[in-house]
């Protein structure tokens, strides 16, 4: 998580629309095209061997006419895959999911993600990779659970990923465990997933960790346990 500084020119102006009583603009998004990545399309190695308990399936999102390429949201998932794999977590489907909208759904923008998340219904956690963010303070990555959710239902169990965000597989993994665990938590262990800046070396998770990230994510049906 990386906040960032800047300044904002504001501008001050009137602008007069004319429309007809109780006209309202449809809401114009849709699914444009799915693909699906199963495990081994995932790890390096052959997740057959993987001596994992839990089980997770990730959706991820990002739109048509977006900076985004999809090999970096696939090398993100990966490196999740891997910082999970020491939880006994197996990443066991990863479904990348491209959808066409209007710029202003492109951003992380209370109302108009609120609309996108309701109009889509996609699967849980989904990860949203947006160009960036209209919240301010500004954020590069930011996870919504079901604690800081009860105002905004519909992203609950979400991550927003901008283009902003450096080292992105370590941030959204570092947003999931947020999401997982549901708690805003940071720590202060050298190394650690959860130091509040993320960085390329922190990517460790201590044992209480993991046991509350897959305790609470299967209780809230974000994990599988495994048979």
């Amino acid at each position: 998580m990386r906040l960032r500084f800047r300044l904002s020119a504001l501008i001050f102006g009137i602008v007069l629309t004319f429309s007809p009583a109780n006209a309202q603009e449809p809401i114009q998004i849709k699914v444009a095209d799915r693909y699906t990545l199963a495990a081994d399309q995932v790890y390096r190695h052959d997740p057959a061997r993987h001596d994992a308990t839990h089980q997770l399936t990730l959706t991820l999102v990002y739109f048509t006419g977006s900076d985004w390429p999809r090999n970096a949201m696939v090398e993100a998932a990966r490196k999740v895959a891997e910082i999970l794999e020491r939880c006994g977590m197996l990443l066991w489907q990863v479904e990348l999911v491209r959808v066409d909208a209007p710029r202003r759904y492109h951003y992380l923008n209370t109302p108009k993600s609120r609309e996108l998340a309701r109009t889509l219904q996609l699967a849980k956690p989904t990860v949203y990779f947006v160009t960036d963010t209209r919240h301010r303070p500004a954020f590069d990555a930011e996870a919504i659970g079901r604690g800081n959710s009860q105002t905004r239902p519909e992203l609950a169990d979400s991550v927003w990923v901008t283009r902003a965000t450096r080292d992105v597989g370590v941030a959204l993994a570092h947003e999931l465990v947020h999401v997982l665990s549901d708690s805003g938590q940071h720590v202060d262990l050298p190394g650690n997933l959860m130091r509040e800046q993320t960085a390329p070396e922190n990517t460790q998770l201590t044992g209480a960790q993991c046991a509350q990230l897959r305790e609470v994510g299967a209780k809230n049906g974000l994990l599988h346990v495994m048979k």
